[in-house]
């Protein structure tokens, strides 16, 4: 049994070049294409569609926002993004969306078939240089729990009053010292978890 799956681009061009590609194969049937996503949101319902080709940067709504609202309604449809970014914050933005997969377009077109037979066989699959953006970030996570596990018991009290939104004189006045033991355990605070400012103490030591 074929495989229907939609595509949501606006570059008329690379719209038909994928739907060539998509229906050139055996296993796959293309249902549908759409321009942008309002279309895409709008028409949705008229289709039945078991993977969605999305594009990030389309003109009006993103494809990152055309996920989520998509996958509310129907929460077993797969998405693969299909982009010209390597983008960080859109990479994390679309897989929170409810994305399964991120490939990159100049990946081209055996690669994408294969990123959607992944997909079905129940993977995730990724372009190479974001799997390693993947990777990488895991790695500024886990590097950074080790910091704040080096953190002294009265550090994170102090930490935990910054949290708080305390100043240092509240802070001195919480914990029964001065305000000038208050500010070198706070330098301490910093040269242990890497960071400049109390704002990145504070998020480091949130996110442990």
């Amino acid at each position: 049994m074929k495989r229907n799956i939609a595509i949501v681009e606006d570059d008329r061009d690379l719209r038909e070049a994928m739907s060539l590609m998509i229906q050139f194969t055996d296993n796959y049937e293309l249902v549908c294409t759409f321009q942008n996503a309002e279309e895409a949101l709008e028409k949705g319902d008229e289709i039945v569609v078991d993977a969605v080709l999305m594009d990030i940067n389309l003109p009006g709504e993103s494809g990152i926002e055309c996920v989520k609202r998509w996958k509310l309604n129907y929460p077993k449809v797969l998405f693969l993004m299909c982009t010209s970014y390597e983008d960080d914050d859109k990479i994390f933005q679309s897989l929170k969306a409810g994305a399964s997969g991120y490939i990159l377009k100049t990946d081209g077109p055996a690669k994408i078939i294969n990123a959607l037979n992944e997909l079905f066989e129940g993977g995730s699959p990724m372009s190479s240089s974001i799997a390693r953006k993947v990777v990488a970030s895991f790695s500024k996570v886990d590097a950074s729990n080790i910091n704040v596990e080096t953190l002294t018991s009265r550090e994170r009290e102090i930490l935990d009053s910054l949290a708080r939104g305390r100043m240092n004189k509240e802070v001195a006045a919480e914990l029964d010292i001065s305000i000038g033991t208050v500010r070198k355990h706070i330098q301490h605070i910093y040269e242990k978890l890497h960071v400049n400012t109390r704002v990145e103490a504070v998020n480091l030591y949130l996110k442990r």
